[in-house]
């Protein structure tokens, strides 16, 4: 029937003869205005992106879309998708619009096998054998229950500060974390600097190298930027690459470290910094929109693990992380020396102790030479 009405056909488009055009686009907010719609069709809108910092997200692009719907009489919005997360426009409408009388927008809900028969119930049942969950959205039409937002876009705001990149302090000791790529593939190269005062940590500066890149150029970067920050000559960071980021970083005279936690526990350390706001972010949109995209995933072992949704990525969330991490856990010290000196009151005591204080740092920071010139030896008691 419809073969009789075509006129021309291209790799993205069908023309019929009635002026109608059938078109596949990109799911984009862009890309859909300017035109009259008498029907739109949004595949697997359950995987689309839901956060509105997101370049594309799904609630934009059907924004986009229902002005060109409304100048044809009963044009049609269809959204077709099996469910994934209990977030998204796809979730938003079931809850508001499922089973309910005389509602204008119509939620079908139904298996696999209710909607095609030819699939066959073995073929299911060993997938729900495999893996109930995966199984249970794919075929039964159900929302995952094993997958929930990491953290609140609320929460996260409050712990951005007012700065971009914060420069490096004699007064601060810094920690390094970074998670590296090969610079062919599609993740990117991404590492984070962080300091601790008092309870709270502070994320100096981040840096994010997208691929393609030279793997011995951003390395050679990076060590230049752990030098100036001086931290100290250890680089932390995940267990990719093996020998390969270990290697790059020596020849810049730092040692690679491998971390002793893996990125579901750098994400779960970092949830009671981001709740009690003892951590401070840089002004980093890519940043912020890695992290509250994060998502908890129950496996059938009822292990939790936290990472970043399907098609997306989280290299530098992983970095910060890693890097708060590593300045939270360290306990720091008093850079002022009051340790020595005491408190300075004004009196002619504490001006003594500030002079003790100052021989003290001399001394720590020339590595224990005295004034003559003698290797000394502090003892502790």
């Amino acid at each position: 029937m419809l073969a009789a009405t075509i006129e021309d056909e291209t790799r993205e488009t069908i023309t019929l003869r009635n002026n109608v055009v059938i078109e596949i686009h990109t799911a984009s907010f862009r890309s859909v205005r300017g035109y009259s719609v008498l029907a739109a069709l949004c595949d697997e809108i359950g995987y689309w992106s839901s956060d509105e910092i997101s370049s594309e997200p799904d609630t934009e692009i059907l924004a986009a879309i229902r002005p060109a719907l409304a100048t044809i009489p009963r044009a049609m919005l269809l959204c077709a998708s099996s469910p994934y997360a209990r977030r998204g426009a796809l979730f938003d409408a079931h809850r508001q619009h499922y089973g309910k009388d005389g509602d204008p927008v119509l939620v079908w809900q139904a298996d696999t096998r209710s909607m095609n028969a030819s699939v066959p119930q073995a073929y299911i049942d060993q997938e729900y054998a495999n893996d109930p969950v995966r199984a249970a959205a794919e075929y039964g039409a159900q929302f995952r229950s094993d997958l929930e937002a990491f953290i609140s876009r609320e929460v996260v705001e409050l712990c951005v500060g007012d700065f971009y990149e914060l420069m490096p302090s004699p007064d601060h000791t810094y920690r390094f974390f970074t998670d590296p790529s090969g610079g062919s593939g599609q993740d990117a190269f991404a590492a984070a600097i962080a300091h601790r005062s008092g309870d709270q940590v502070i994320v100096d500066c981040v840096r994010h190298y997208p691929p393609p890149f030279s793997p011995e150029q951003v390395i050679a970067e990076l060590a230049t930027l752990a030098k100036s920050y001086n931290c100290c000559s250890k680089v932390v960071g995940d267990h990719w690459g093996g020998e390969f980021p270990r290697e790059l970083f020596r020849k810049h005279g730092l040692s690679y470290e491998p971390s002793k936690l893996v990125k579901s526990d750098l994400y779960r350390d970092l949830l009671p910094m981001l709740n009690s706001q003892k951590i401070r972010l840089p002004r980093h949109d890519k940043l912020f929109n890695q992290i509250v995209s994060l998502e908890r995933r129950v496996a059938r072992s009822g292990h939790e693990s936290i990472d970043h949704p399907v098609g997306q990525h989280d290299d530098l969330a992983n970095a910060v992380a890693g890097a708060a991490q590593q300045a939270f856990s360290y306990g720091g010290f008093l850079t002022d020396y009051s340790w020595v000196s005491g408190p300075d009151d004004g009196t002619a005591e504490a001006a003594n102790r500030s002079w003790q204080a100052a021989r003290t740092a001399q001394y720590l920071l020339s590595g224990g030479q005295s004034a003559f010139g003698q290797q000394r030896f502090i003892r502790w008691t």
